[in-house]
């Protein structure tokens, strides 16, 4: 089977870079074009008809959702991922109405978009397979198998657990602090601001640079003693 082409429609240059880079490591799919504003992901997609469009949803001349709605007008074969901040319901709503194949939210992580790929190669294959077999009629298994939310357990990633020390409830509360206050924090900082050690608060941080919600950079304090300083990873 060919690689799986891949239009990426990002207007953030540095966020369309990420993505780019991320597929980059990800075996049988290849970006074959980026679009930094709706009319020129309309026009990538006419002409490169590629199979897969990952699609935000926020752009400063043009929405997302109503490209989403005009691409499945033109009846292209094109499938869409939409990957985009937008956490409202209404959001979700009309993108599985129009038939989305996956919805990821920022910050975009790399094993969540890995995980949405390798899903749609292996429905792709399924479906590729079940053309080559000419099939007069299909059965409700081989239906199921190729809904994914008929059949939630295939191909979802496996619900991991917290580490060793990473308390859930501690853990929301870092996560509301940056939500509420974009600055940056030092690992005595943050313990200050939820009742922890340094050692404590570090380790939290440095659990949230790993899963790319925070990201870490060199501050030099009043007596010039370098710190690490922990801010939120603006993708």
């Amino acid at each position: 089977m060919d690689n799986i082409s891949i239009v990426i429609a990002e207007d953030d240059h540095k966020i369309a870079e990420i993505q780019r880079r991320f597929i980059e490591r990800i075996e049988g799919v290849e970006v074959v074009g980026i679009a930094h504003s709706t009319l020129e992901a309309q026009d990538l997609v006419e002409v490169l008809e590629p199979n897969l469009l990952l699609l935000d949803i926020h752009f400063p001349e043009g929405n997302g959702l109503q490209l989403l709605r005009e691409i499945r007008s033109s009846q292209s074969a094109t499938d869409i991922i939409l990957i985009t901040a937008a956490k409202d319901v209404s959001s979700l709503t009309e993108a599985l109405h129009s038939g989305v194949f996956d919805y990821i939210l920022k910050p975009l992580v790399f094993d969540r978009l890995k995980s949405a790929l390798d899903n749609y190669r292996e429905h792709t294959k399924k479906l590729v397979a079940l053309e080559t077999q000419n099939l007069n009629s299909l059965d409700q298994s081989t239906v199921d198998q190729l809904l994914p939310r008929q059949n939630p357990t295939v191909n979802q990633p496996k619900a991991t657990s917290l580490p060793k020390g990473i308390d859930p409830l501690t853990l929301e509360k870092i996560r509301s602090i940056y939500g509420n206050n974009d600055k940056g924090h030092t690992a005595e900082q943050m313990g200050e601001l939820v009742g922890s050690s340094r050692t404590t608060a570090r380790r939290y941080l440095e659990y949230l640079v790993s899963t790319s919600e925070l990201i870490a950079d060199v501050s030099y304090g009043s007596v010039g003693r370098p710190e690490r300083l922990y801010l939120k990873n603006a993708l």
